[in-house]
């Protein structure tokens, strides 16, 4: 994830060559990537006693890094090739929580003028990310058993891309079953999940860039509403997951019921944060008009998050 940049002076020249990298630059991004590292393996040790060691938890955790490295060092070279000074990716490790990780930034000490450079830079960590996650994706599908699920069960989110990667690899899933994640499959499903949260049209996320790319000034116009469109999600989930325990109240209860429902509350939360901190429009680039060929990659980005979202991200069912 590229982090807000920093509004520079106008008519100040952009940086033609970030600044070399040192040991004592880049030690906090070793040490968060190392710790990043460790998280990974130990979020994704199997619960079965005959795999003690943390190592086991390979299956997850590899893959996930390379999801992880192609997606941020995809907006690094890009910020590079257009010579906007950007640091090495901050991993965020999150042990035996969630996922083990909270994904990375980049952080940019000066806005990107250009608005080719502003649409690479965006688009270049998702694409990058999902050309390492949807092979993984297969390869995960490919050794997960479909087999009824027996509630109580955490059902993960699904999206256009992840049901047609389920289809392909198995056809048809009868009712009642499903695909019981290899953790390997749970990887690239949370590599899709990641991209989507990414490519959100809000702010200085990566969707925020290719949004603002794309559309110009508009984008400003529009973008804020993406915060206030979480509501309506949290409404439709409250409905689906609350509704049917008032009535009749099931094994998992209310606050599971409840539970289910705030993802989009917690977003509209740390949209509204990420709002205070940088800024209710996205920072300026230079007029001029995008090659055909970047505007198609703008598009393809904002095709891929219609194809990646996902309603409920996760929710325990029964």
């Amino acid at each position: 994830m590229a982090n807000p940049s920093l509004p520079a002076e106008s008519g100040e020249p952009e940086r033609s060559e970030p600044p070399a990298l040192t040991w004592r630059g880049v030690r906090l991004n070793v040490v968060l990537f190392l710790a990043t590292v460790v998280s990974l393996f130990w979020t994704g040790m199997p619960s079965e006693e005959t795999h003690p060691g943390w190592l086991a938890g390979w299956p997850y955790a590899v893959p996930l890094l390379g999801i992880l490295l192609a997606h941020e060092f995809g907006h690094y070279f890009a910020a590079r090739y257009h010579g906007v000074p950007a640091s090495l990716p901050y991993f965020l490790p999150l042990p035996k929580l969630g996922f083990g990780t909270l994904g990375a930034v980049i952080a940019m000490r000066d806005r990107i003028r250009s608005r080719e450079a502003l649409l690479d830079v965006g688009a270049s960590g998702p694409i990058a990310g999902m050309l390492v996650a949807v092979p993984v994706l297969f390869w995960g599908i490919a050794h997960s058993p479909v087999l009824i699920s027996v509630p109580p069960y955490e059902q993960e989110g699904q999206s256009l891309i992840y049901f047609l990667i389920k289809w392909l690899v198995h056809g048809p899933i009868p009712p009642g079953a499903d695909v019981h994640l290899h953790p390997t499959a749970f990887a690239g499903w949370v590599g899709l999940f990641l991209t989507m949260i990414n490519l959100l049209p809000f702010g200085q996320l990566d969707g925020g860039h290719v949004a603002y790319a794309l559309f110009g000034e508009r984008h400003n116009r529009f973008g804020p509403w993406v915060r206030w469109a979480t509501l309506p999600l949290l409404a439709i989930n409250l409905v689906r997951f609350v509704g049917p325990e008032l009535g009749h109240p099931s094994k998992l209860g209310i606050a599971t019921a409840v539970g289910n429902s705030l993802f989009w509350l917690v977003w509209f939360v740390v949209l509204g944060v990420l709002e205070r901190f940088s800024g209710k429009g996205h920072p300026p680039c230079e007029p001029g008009e995008l090659s055909r060929t970047r505007k198609a990659i703008g598009w393809l980005c904002v095709a891929l998050f219609i194809g990646l979202f996902m309603p409920t991200p996760m929710a325990l069912v029964e």
